[in-house]
């Protein structure tokens, strides 16, 4: 399968995280809560361990990049759309704050299909590393982005094609860096720096903010699930 075929596998996940919030699968959504923290474990580890390394590896501005790719997610998430968080949205907001939430989300989600194609231009085993780290955050963005448009005091079905839309943004990545030299170039760099945000800045605070033991263990777990799937790739 190539990078392609993985972003769609990773679109599915927003979809499955929107119907959730949709429908009212509390359930679903509780097991989707589960993941935060184990993602940002995981995210955290393949972003310092394979994708910065290699990075550097490949271009003494890869630092300069890395930077970019995380003050770009900051500026997108939190400048432009000040209300958006990664939990579900149980407070109105206006439309336009949808809006905001929904292009600055698209933002993120493409670079998630750069950082999928990049990887699978250096090998497969990065490549696989890297979808790993995207697809498990993905029910949570599907559903992050649902609650928003509802919230907003939109319908199900936009809810749900809001969902949709952070899909194709990935897919988009994906077949905008096989036909970008810039992107082939300083992609893997970027993503890496929209990794480690995402990571660092926006799941940490959310499982943090819930309190009891599970997170933190799901937290270590995920990073430690990075060293065996990465024995287990290699």
């Amino acid at each position: 399968m190539n990078a392609l075929g993985f972003a769609l596998i990773a679109a599915l996940g927003n979809l499955a995280g929107g119907y959730a919030v949709v429908h009212r699968e509390r359930r679903s959504l509780a097991v989707i809560h589960l993941f935060v923290a184990f993602s940002a474990g995981f995210m955290l580890a393949v972003a310092l361990l394979e994708v910065a390394p290699e990075a550097i590896g490949r271009g003494r501005n890869a630092p300069a990049f890395i930077l970019a790719g995380y003050l770009a997610v900051h500026l997108a998430q939190h400048v432009f759309a000040p209300h958006f968080h990664f939990g579900e949205e149980t407070h109105s907001i206006s439309a336009g704050e949808g809006m905001t939430a929904l292009l600055g989300l698209l933002l993120h989600t493409f670079f998630d299909g750069v950082a999928i194609a990049s990887g699978f231009t250096v090998s497969s085993r990065l490549g696989v590393l890297l979808f790993l780290a995207v697809v498990l955050q993905r029910c949570l963005e599907g559903a992050a982005m649902a609650s928003v448009m509802l919230a907003g005091g939109q319908g199900r079905r936009r809810a749900l094609g809001a969902a949709a839309l952070l899909g194709l943004a990935t897919v988009l990545g994906v077949v905008l860096t096989e036909a970008s030299r810039p992107l082939v170039e300083h992609g893997l760099a970027i993503s890496a720096g929209v990794t480690i945000y995402v990571a660092a800045s926006n799941l940490v605070p959310e499982f943090q903010r819930r309190g009891g033991w599970q997170m933190p263990a799901s937290f270590f777990a995920g990073a430690g699930a990075f060293f065996v799937t990465r024995l287990l790739v290699s």
